[in-house]
Parts: structure tokens; C-alpha cells; sequence
């Protein structure tokens, strides 16, 4: 900071003893203008005139000297260029935020995808078993469904057999009777008829 204060004063000394060298050349020559009009009668007005010059003169180096030391544009360029840099070195730090942002993004829907790709075949073998074990739940129904009513069907084939006996015994004791009834005395009849009831009562 001293040193650009010292680069500064430097150059403003520079700038007056520039000015300061126009001003002694601009004095002579206008000292022998005075001096060639004093000669002709015009010398008084002259002077005046090379004094309010010297007057304009070192006011325009003192509004000068005032001006670069309040605008200090060493100073204001330095600024910019910091200010330039920071806005430089702000916009890469966002660029390189910006591109790893990205790329975690980029990582992280690549693993999702590959999540999801696994789930789909998960489900998708989870579906298989789901349906083989229906399939097969579904076969194991049908044959206990068959089996009983194949029982059930042999069940009331028996039943019928055993009416059908019951009733073809029943129809043959009263064709029997009938017949005994016709061809046998009363006595003979219900001696007969009493023992093969008792037969057919000891079969069954």
C-alpha cells in the first residue's frame, strides 16, 4: 500500500515539474513580448496580462494536482481489477460447484436406475414363484376336489347297492309269501314264512 502511495506522489511530482517547465517557457516568452511592447508604449498592459496567465495557469496545476489525488486512478483501476478478479475467481468457484453438483447428480440417478433395474427383476422373479405356487395350490385343489368326489360318488354308489338290497330282499319275502301263501296250508305257511325271515334277518 506505501509503495503504490509513493508510485503515486512520484508521478504527480512528475506531472508539476512537467507543468511548472511550461510554465517558465510560457513566462519567457511572454516576458519578451512584454518587453518588445514596453518598447512600444504597451508595456503595463502587457505584464498585466502575463500576470493573470501565470494566475490561470498555476490554478489549472492546482485543480489538476486535486483532481488526481481525489480520483486516485491507480487506485480506482486496482479496485476494478480486484473487483474483476474476485468476480473471475467467484465465477470458476460456482462453474467447478456447479459441474460436482452435477456429477453427484449424475452418480446418484445412475445408482437409482440400477436400484430400480434390481427391483423390477426382484419383482419380476417374485412374480414367477407367486405364480408357480398358485399354479400348484390350484392343482392341489382340483385332485382333494376329485379325490372327494370320487369318494363321495363310491359312497352313494354303496348306498344305492345296499337300498337295492334291501329292497330286492323285501320283494322277494313278499313274492315268497306269495307264493307259499298259494301253494302251502296255513300252518305250513307260517312256518315257512317265520324261518325265512328268519334267514334273511340273519344275513343282513
Amino acid at each position: 500500500m506505501h509503495k503504490k502511495n509513493k508510485v503515486a506522489v512520484v508521478s504527480i511530482l512528475s506531472i508539476c515539474v512537467v507543468l511548472c517547465l511550461a510554465a517558465l517557457g510560457f513566462a519567457e516568452e511572454a516576458a519578451e513580448h512584454a518587453g518588445a511592447a514596453h518598447e512600444a508604449g504597451h508595456g503595463a498592459a502587457q505584464m498585466k496580462d502575463f500576470m493573470w496567465r501565470c494566475i490561470d495557469f498555476a490554478a489549472l496545476v492546482a485543480i489538476a494536482v486535486w483532481g488526481l489525488k481525489k480520483a486516485d486512478v491507480k487506485g480506482t483501476l486496482a479496485a476494478r481489477r480486484t473487483g474483476i478478479e474476485k468476480t473471475l475467481q467467484e465465477a470458476v468457484a460456482a462453474k467447478e460447484a456447479a459441474e460436482k453438483k452435477f456429477a453427484e447428480y449424475s452418480q446418484r440417478l445412475d445408482q437409482a436406475n440400477s436400484e430400480i433395474e434390481v427391483i423390477s427383476a426382484n419383482m419380476k422373479r417374485e412374480g414367477e414363484l407367486e405364480k408357480e405356487r398358485i399354479i400348484a395350490e390350484a392343482k392341489e385343489a382340483a385332485a382333494r376336489i376329485k379325490a372327494q368326489a370320487e369318494a363321495s360318488a363310491a359312497q352313494e354308489v354303496l348306498k344305492a347297492k345296499s337300498e337295492l338290497r334291501t329292497e330286492a330282499a323285501r320283494l322277494a319275502v313278499e313274492l315268497a309269501e306269495q307264493k307259499i301263501v298259494k301253494n302251502i296250508a296255513k300252518g305250513d305257511q307260517d312256518k315257512l314264512v317265520g324261518e325265512y325271515i328268519s334267514k334273511v334277518v340273519t344275513l343282513h
